[in-house]
């Protein structure tokens, strides 16, 4: 294929690609420090993959109370804010595009991060999943519904975890509304049973959002703001689809019109969910009609799939995570028709350099 969609320039509105193949975020949990602030490895990760036409990084905590995950970067600390500048620096200097993932977990948490304390969530609702803690993999627990003024205090704390992306020299942030976290427990009635302006109907759930990217766009261009989404989410993150799920992200995507975002990332079904009646198995083709911004599609695409996607009019730009693991030049890979490097599950979330910035680039490969 010598040309390929994937490899054309985007050029959307003011959002402007090199390619079309974007690094999805992926939660790595190298910040083996104390400040949990990215060092030297992040560094030499993310500019290795810089010929991305865009990279978002690993979800980065907004705050002391979004952790959930052990070693995990956050952006909310000044050591946080300065070990992100050597990131952006690198990837720059290598003539990339990267935005950052704003991150809380919600209930997906564990009162192992917190002290004891119990996490936060928009309901008093165990997800019955595990969480990843310091001691391995425990049982989450039922979390703590958020008071009105502990929403409020978040929604701050995502505006300023992006104007700290700003300082700390990201092209942009995306917000993480997916995959069973925080935002994402809001918009389900099976995570979401409230009664207040955050609860019962779909614009009530769907709100919170709204006001998180209000609140991000007075500290910064409202071009610059990403946001990612999971419709078909189901029996994963300690969430469960009901009748009411994909009319609520139709609301949410049909809004998002009203806004210049930079993109709108969507996931296809990370498992099968065709036996759900009220479940969506073609993301994309569902909602390319109804998004008219830049549109960013993920989950399990390959070279080829995601060419087609592009060609077919599906979506502007391909996400692809586990290939860049392994697979630090991908677009030069792609450039190439090569074969990609396996990667190896084992080493996704220990620490240091070992299956983390190891994996030989192709020129490298060849010469071994």
């Amino acid at each position: 294929m010598n040309k390929q969609p994937l490899l054309e320039k985007l050029e959307k509105g003011n959002f402007q690609l090199s390619n079309r193949v974007v690094m999805a975020p992926m939660t790595r949990s190298r910040a083996t420090n104390e400040e949990k602030a990215p060092f030297d490895i992040h560094v030499e990760y993310y500019r290795q993959r810089a010929s991305a036409g865009l990279i978002i990084t690993e979800g980065s905590q907004i705050s002391e109370k979004a952790v959930g995950y052990i070693n995990s970067p956050g952006i909310h600390t000044k050591a946080q804010v300065e070990g992100w500048k050597k990131v952006t620096e690198a990837v720059h200097a290598e003539g990339g595009k990267i935005f950052i993932q704003l991150w809380h977990v919600g209930r997906m948490s564990h009162p192992d991060f917190h002290g004891g304390d119990l996490p936060h969530a928009p309901s008093a609702i165990n997800p019955n999943a595990k969480s990843f803690t310091p001691e391995g993999f425990k049982d989450t627990v039922t979390p703590k519904e958020m008071k009105l003024a502990e929403i409020k205090q978040t929604i701050l704390d995502y505006q300023s975890a992006a104007k700290n992306a700003m300082e700390a020299g990201f092209d942009g942030v995306e917000i993480h509304s997916s995959n069973g976290y925080l935002l994402h427990q809001f918009f389900n009635k099976t995570s979401n049973i409230r009664t207040d302006e955050y609860g019962g109907s779909i614009e009530n759930r769907a709100k919170i959002l709204f006001e998180v990217i209000d609140a991000i766009k007075e500290v910064m261009p409202e071009e610059k703001i990403g946001l990612r989404l999971n419709p078909s989410l189901n029996g994963i993150f300690g969430m469960t689809m009901d009748e009411e799920t994909i009319p609520t992200f139709d609301y949410i995507i049909e809004k998002l019109n009203a806004y210049k975002l930079a993109y709108l990332h969507l996931s296809e079904p990370f498992n099968d969910v065709s036996d759900i009646p009220y479940a969506v198995t073609k993301i994309a083709e569902r909602y390319r009609p109804i998004f008219k911004g830049t549109l960013i599609i993920n989950a399990n695409f390959d070279q080829e799939k995601g060419n087609s996607y592009i060609l077919e009019g599906l979506a502007d730009a391909v996400a692809y995570g586990k290939p860049y693991v392994s697979n630090p030049d991908l677009v030069e890979r792609f450039e190439q028709n090569a074969p990609l490097a396996d990667w190896d599950a084992d080493t996704f979330y220990t620490p240091g350099e070992k299956g983390y910035t190891d994996y030989p680039k192709l020129s490298v490969s060849k010469s071994i």
